[in-house]
């Protein structure tokens, strides 16, 4: 027997005003029983459907009343012809009455369990609680709810009810809304039930939990604020990535007489000597070794033993920051819940007292971490308080893990505000922008957020589990095409695209949009200039600032030397290639050599144009390898190079175009200051 074994019992509305909905509901509810073949196979489910024709349920025949509620199957372990039943659910054609189907449902556990078995016992109901709920022969409907949120409490019941509204309750009778969602909402303060509510078949996917996971602590024990202050705590993990499933390896050599068979693949390794490959090496003759340049150094498991840090099970506090201090991108790895111990009075009001303390200086704390003894890693974490707006639900703190300064990656952008204004975006253009962000906003006033996390469940994990249940029965189906939900996670919302299209056109008007082509392979995609020696005088004036231009995408084709031809387009395919990390100082040595060449070889400054433009794409090439060092070294020793040989007129030549050393501004490696920058070759030598 399982041992966290659940009884489930889906209430599912099945009137005329959910039919529109009913085909999502078909899909989340196979979904969820095909979750629990694969993780939960003992678990048990039954399915009470209401709204529908016919009547057929023991309370009918014992009590009379609760017409138009059918049991389509009583609660026993999930199997494939549930998912096949869940697939085809009837329509109804009477409007349903949720009280009547919870009424039901709770009977049917009560009978099955009696008053004293606790094993786990939930009921989720699926409706748009848009039709009247019949009046009680006793009392009000509030008090006929109270005294079924009561029972349910007292036999160890949770609900989860979720509601689906959407377009279907433009032209709902609003009186008859309004009370059913305040009965739903006595579920949700009497008893342990939660209320969802939902606007559309993608958040309905999100909305019912198929995959039950049982809340397991990784830490019990004291948050010590100091040596004499300490809060017991438990940490559970909030949030985690679910995987796919673990795949395992399959036998097809058993006997298909033999029931018992575990078709279980078993897998043995042997290490042999390299020496002598007849000769198996036992495992006291291993040792591990760690690469250290050229050579392995080994350490045995004593010595590794006695390297080891082993710090005390803890969670002690640093200190505390402002919360502006913490930025949401140093958040690392899942995040984790701290709560005071449950059965402790006085943790739980110094945790709330705590929390709200923080919340009104707007602090966070900085704690340092080991969930367990002997644990390898300590983290350092942030501590953000979590203060509960229900009564019966107390504060916490949330846990996010901080990165060390080995964790955190620096990426040096050049900045935009070294561009010329024409490479600045307009008034017009900046508007057009605006508004297709605008347009894109997934929160827009006045409607449901779009894809909420809660909501929005993993597309490739769902097409996953469907295609699986599909295997199961047809070994050789073929994969099916993409569902339309799981399409409007993954694709632009057609219906936004269609509403805005005047904005689309904007955009488009305001830039020059091309096709970006697909590329046969990986490639840089490198910053192509216009040749500042087409035109005498034009474009030429900030050369300095020019760190990157349009972007071109091309097939690269393996160059290995810069020729005489076309020396920009040879040294970028160069600098493109990742063959090796050789490639980019060939390309930078090469280009430097051809440089010298066209200057050294020039007559009355012929060569000058296409030295600037190697001179251009090698300063470029060099910002983008973070490589300034090179470029400035270079560009020093050239105009030496050239005072030295009477080539002043080609320093001359530079000056005039304004070409400068790389700057702290354009690449954080650099060693040269703006202004140092800026004044060099601003004066030419006077010529000899």
């Amino acid at each position: 027997m399982a041992r966290n074994k659940e009884t489930l019992l889906l209430l599912l509305d099945v009137g005329p005003s959910m039919h529109s909905v009913l085909p999502e509901v078909e899909k989340v509810c196979s979904l969820l029983v095909g979750k629990k073949l694969i993780y939960s196979k003992y678990d048990e489910v039954g399915v009470i459907l209401f709204g529908t024709e016919d009547t057929k349920n023991e309370l009918t025949e014992e009590v009379g009343g609760y017409q138009h509620v059918v049991v389509l199957r009583d609660t026993k372990v999930v199997d494939g012809d549930l998912v096949e039943a869940l697939q085809q659910l009837p329509r109804g054609t009477r409007d349903g009455d949720f009280l009547d189907a919870i009424i039901v449902g709770m009977d049917i556990l009560i009978k099955k369990f009696g008053e004293t078995d606790k094993k786990k016992k939930r009921i989720c109901l699926i409706t748009n609680a848009l039709c009247p709920i019949k009046d009680s022969f006793e009392g009000t409907k509030e008090d006929q709810v109270i005294t079924i949120a009561e029972q349910m409490a007292k036999h160890g019941m949770g609900m989860e009810s979720i509601v689906v509204r959407g377009r279907l309750a433009g032209d709902a009778n609003k009186r008859i809304m309004e009370e059913n969602d305040v009965l739903l909402n006595i579920f949700s303060q009497k008893t342990c039930a939660k209320l969802v509510y939902v606007e559309s078949p993608t958040s309905l996917f999100g909305a019912l939990r198929t995959r039950n996971i049982s809340p397991v602590t990784i830490f019990r024990g004291d948050l010590e604020l100091s040596s004499k202050m300490k809060i017991k705590v438990w940490v559970y993990k909030k949030t985690s990535e679910e995987k796919f499933p673990t795949l395992k390896k399959y036998s097809d050599k058993a006997p298909s007489t033999d029931k018992f068979a575990t078709h279980e693949v078993k897998v043995d390794y042997e290490y042999r000597s390299v020496e002598d490959t007849s000769k198996v090496v036992p495992p006291e003759g291993r040792i591990k070794g760690y690469r250290y340049g050229p050579q392995v150094v080994p350490i045995a498991p004593s010595e590794w033993d006695a390297v080891k840090f082993k710090p005390e099970k803890s969670v002690k506090l640093l200190g505390f920051t402002d919360a502006k201090n913490i930025l949401r991108h140093f958040y690392m790895k899942d995040v984790n819940v701290f709560i005071a111990d449950p059965g402790n009075t006085r943790a739980i009001l110094a945790v709330s007292a705590l929390a709200r303390a923080m919340k009104e200086k707007n602090k966070v704390a900085i704690v340092r971490c080991v969930w367990r003894n002997g644990q390898g890693s300590v983290v350092v974490g942030v501590l953000t308080p979590n203060v509960s707006d229900k009564d019966n639900t107390p504060d916490s703190f949330y846990f996010n893990v901080l990165p060390f300064a080995e964790d955190v990656r620096e990426f040096q952008f050049p900045s935009f505000n070294n561009f010329p204004s024409s490479w600045q975006p307009n008034e017009q253009q900046q508007e057009a922008a605006d508004n297709l962000v605008k347009m894109l906003d997934l929160a827009p006033s006045g409607k449901e957020e779009a894809l909420q996390p809660n909501f929005t469940p993993n597309p490739v994990l769902e097409r996953f589990y469907r295609y699986l249940e599909l295997k199961s029965k047809h070994p050789d189906a073929a994969v099916p095409p993409l569902d339309e939900t799981l399409k409007k996670m993954t694709e632009p919302d057609p219906e936004v695209l269609s509403q805005n299209k005047s904005v689309i056109d904007a955009f488009r008007r305001n830039f020059d949009l091309k096709e970006n082509p697909k590329l046969k392979k990986s490639t840089r995609r490198f910053l192509q200039e216009k040749p500042s020696g087409s035109k005498e005088g034009e474009g030429c004036g900030d050369i300095a600032a020019q760190s990157v231009d349009s972007i071109k995408d091309t097939s690269v084709v393996k160059v290995e030397n810069i020729g005489n031809l076309t020396p920009v387009q040879d040294f970028e395919n160069m600098m493109s290639c990742r063959d090796g990390p050789e490639w980019i100082g060939k390309a930078i040595k090469d280009m430097k050599k051809r440089i010298f060449d066209l200057v050294e070889d020039s007559f009355e400054g012929d060569n000058y144009p296409k030295a600037l433009e190697c001179l251009v794409a090698l300063r470029k090439g060099c910002i983008l390898e973070q490589e300034p060092k090179h470029f400035n070294d270079f560009l020093h020793h050239l105009c030496k190079f050239c005072q030295k040989n009477n080539l002043n007129c080609f320093c001359e030549f530079l000056a005039s175009k304004e070409l400068t050393l790389i700057s702290k501004t354009e690449a954080i490696d650099s060693e040269v200051t703006d202004d140092e920058a800026r004044s060099f070759l601003v004066k030419s030598e006077p010529k000899t």
